[in-house]
This record gives C-alpha cells, sequence and structure tokens, in this order.
C-alpha cells in the first residue's frame, strides 16, 4: 500500500478529470493524498454566456471551485503560485527544484503527474517534466514512483501501452461529483445536462463508458 499520494498538475480540474477516481480509490484504502496544483487557470477561455466572471474574478473562482472538488475528494491541497499558460516559460530547474523541496519534506511513496510532451496542453508538459526532473534529482533510495499520465491523440502509437489501467468504476460518482465542482470549465454541458435526475443518470451512464478507466505510464528514471 502506498504512504502517501502526491499529484501535480497545473489546472484547477485537471484533478478531477485526469485522476479523481484513482485519488478516491487511495483515499478509500486509508492513504493520504496532497495535490500541488501549479496555477489558478485564471487565463481560461470559459466564462460563461452570458459571462459569470471576469479576468478580475475568474481566479478566486476557479480557487474555490478547486477547494471544493478537494474536499470532494478528501484530499490535501497546496497551491504552488505559477501563472497560468507560463510555465512553459519558467526555468524548469528553478520549477524542479522548487518541486524537490515540497517532495523531500512530504516523502510521498508515489507521484502522479502529466507525461511530458504527451499531456496537450503546455502547462500540463512543462509542469510534469518539472515534476519528473524534481523526482530525478532526488536520492534514488528516497525517489517516490511516478506515474505519468498521457492522453495526446498519438500517445499510445508513441508510447505503447500504458502500463497502469486503474478501472475507476467503483469510484465513478466521486469523479462526476469533483468534476461537477469546476463548474465554471465544466459547466457548459454539465450545467444543462445536470437539470434533471435523468440527465444525471445519462451523464453517469457516458462517463463511466468513457472515464471508466484512468491510465498512467511508470516513469523509468533509468532508461
Amino acid at each position: 500500500m502506498e504512504k502517501h499520494v502526491v499529484v501535480i498538475y497545473p489546472h484547477p480540474d485537471d484533478e478531477s478529470f485526469g485522476a479523481a477516481g484513482t485519488i478516491a480509490q487511495f483515499r478509500t484504502q486509508g492513504v493520504s493524498v496532497t495535490y500541488l496544483c501549479g496555477t489558478l487557470g485564471e487565463m481560461g477561455r470559459n466564462m460563461g454566456n452570458p459571462p459569470f466572471a471576469n479576468r478580475e474574478t475568474l481566479p478566486e473562482i476557479r480557487k474555490q471551485e478547486l477547494i471544493e472538488a478537494c474536499k470532494v475528494l478528501d484530499m490535501e491541497l497546496s497551491m504552488l503560485g505559477y501563472r497560468d499558460k507560463t510555465l512553459e516559460y519558467e526555468d524548469r530547474q528553478e520549477v524542479a527544484m522548487h518541486l524537490k523541496s515540497i517532495l523531500d519534506e512530504m516523502e510521498p511513496s508515489l507521484v502522479i503527474t502529466h507525461y511530458p510532451g504527451y499531456a496537450v496542453h503546455p502547462d500540463h508538459n512543462a509542469l510534469g517534466a518539472a515534476a519528473i526532473e524534481a523526482v530525478k534529482l532526488m536520492e534514488p533510495g528516497k525517489r517516490p514512483t511516478v506515474w505519468a499520465q498521457a492522453f495526446s491523440n498519438n500517445f499510445k502509437e508513441a508510447l505503447g501501452q500504458p502500463d497502469i489501467n486503474n478501472d475507476i468504476s467503483d469510484q465513478i460518482d466521486k469523479k462526476i461529483e469533483a468534476i461537477f465542482c469546476h463548474d465554471s470549465q465544466a459547466g457548459g454541458v454539465i450545467s444543462q445536462r445536470n437539470k434533471t435526475e435523468n440527465n444525471k443518470i445519462d451523464l453517469k451512464a457516458e462517463a463511466q463508458k468513457q472515464m471508466g478507466q484512468e491510465q498512467f505510464y511508470t516513469w523509468d528514471f533509468n532508461s
């Protein structure tokens, strides 16, 4: 059993869409989980129609949504304080050292992050690369295992099949609840479909089909 899992993604909602089922499973096992969230997602494009937010109010809205999602998933939250859509321009070594200082203190047994180059968004790729570099900089005997998540269109062709195929169907309700918390980003479709109980059931069935597995690659530090 893991002793402490640290999730490192750049945006509010990455944890819910990416690994909420896996997080929920760890929590049911009594494993501590901490989310190191890189930014507030303040440059998110979805501000509603009619608008429910502007550039000044969106960061606080997304932060509160993230806090609620973390409550649903019963995990600790720590904000890293970087700016949305700028992580690719940060000095990677500096970010890696920042992360390493946190990981050295937390001593996790597992880190979950994005697979650099195969996670679509530049922030995903940049923070994933920094997280992996941070673990690489740790003493080999103290390194946690790293699970890297990829979801670009070509990732299986380029990387092969993921070696972690986690069936999270037992936690699909928890995953949907966490996604619902991020209404500012997911709400365009979700809010409309969630107006009736039947639509919520339909959404659950759709989520079971499309999100019933969470896949990861175990990072090889020897290759």
